[in-house]
């Protein structure tokens, strides 16, 4: 992608984050690839091996996050382009004792993991003088609050009032704040859903239309459109009826149930 030349990108394992990767790689950009698997991670930066460098850090550590940014920058200068892309997914129920720590760990890497990221960046990237952009990427689970994804659609919708506070800050600056809300992608969090995805998008193709986005100053993305159409037509409905709707569909397994995805720093009950 042509329009970025330097892009850090965290969740680059699988899913958009390695499709992000990819699309960043194949454009001539230097990318910093920030994931906790490093047979993944080898794959990408052997696609540029002088382009790219690998982090493995926990994104909601604080210190951790600014060593990789002071080395990054050492190499390569500041960034023009830095994706918070690193999630998890999982089922949350409050009656569960266990799953408070879920709730924690998930709030930790989806809504701290992005100020995280940012942070030592921001500077580097506002005194650098250059546009750049700051990339958080939500979910349209962040509009609204689903039965039995509690923790998911907190961690989300606390990341989009997080996005339109900073983007409110750095209005003066050449940096922009872009929010995106993806629907259903193929990745591995969606895969033990038991419940039907409509609009279901390849993280290649939604990749592309994210960096396309982002490039054209599009402040708040929603991949794919009609998903996010769904969702306010969901919205309109009476809270009562709403409810009662999604009460009736299969929810996202639990830790340690069939088909949940792991959560780094939560073990299996």
């Amino acid at each position: 992608m042509a329009s970025f030349q330097n892009a850090v990108v965290t969740g680059a394992c699988g899913g958009l984050g390695q499709a992000l990767a990819r699309e960043l790689i194949a454009g001539g950009a230097r990318v910093a690839l920030v994931g906790l698997q490093r047979p993944a991670l080898d794959a990408l930066a052997a696609l540029a091996p002088d382009r790219c460098a690998i982090y493995q850090p926990d994104v909601s550590d604080a210190t951790a996050m600014q060593a990789v940014a002071t080395d990054w920058i050492g190499r390569f200068g500041a960034p023009d382009l830095v994706i918070a892309n690193a999630g998890v997914a999982g089922g949350f129920d409050t009656a569960q004792a266990s799953d408070l720590a879920v709730m924690r760990r998930m709030l930790e890497i989806n809504l701290l993991g992005a100020a995280t990221t940012f942070q030592p960046f921001l500077e580097p990237m506002r005194a650098s003088g250059q546009r750049g952009a700051l990339v958080g990427v939500a979910s349209v689970a962040g509009w609204r609050g689903m039965p039995g994804n509690g923790a998911y659609c907190a961690s989300k919708a606390g990341l989009i009032a997080y996005l339109q506070s900073l983007r409110a800050e750095l209005r003066p600056t050449a940096l922009s704040v872009h929010t995106i809300s993806p629907g259903y992608l193929r990745t591995a969090l969606t895969a033990g859903n038991r419940f039907a995805m409509p609009g279901l998008l390849e993280p290649d193709e939604a990749a592309r239309r994210l960096l396309a986005a982002v490039a054209a100053g599009t402040e708040h993305i929603v991949l794919p459109r009609r998903i996010g159409w769904l969702s306010r037509l969901l919205g309109l409905l009476p809270a009562p009826l709403h409810d009662r709707i999604l009460l009736g569909q299969p929810r996202k397994p639990r830790v340690g149930e069939a088909g949940a995805t792991e959560i780094p720093g939560i073990r299996k009950p």
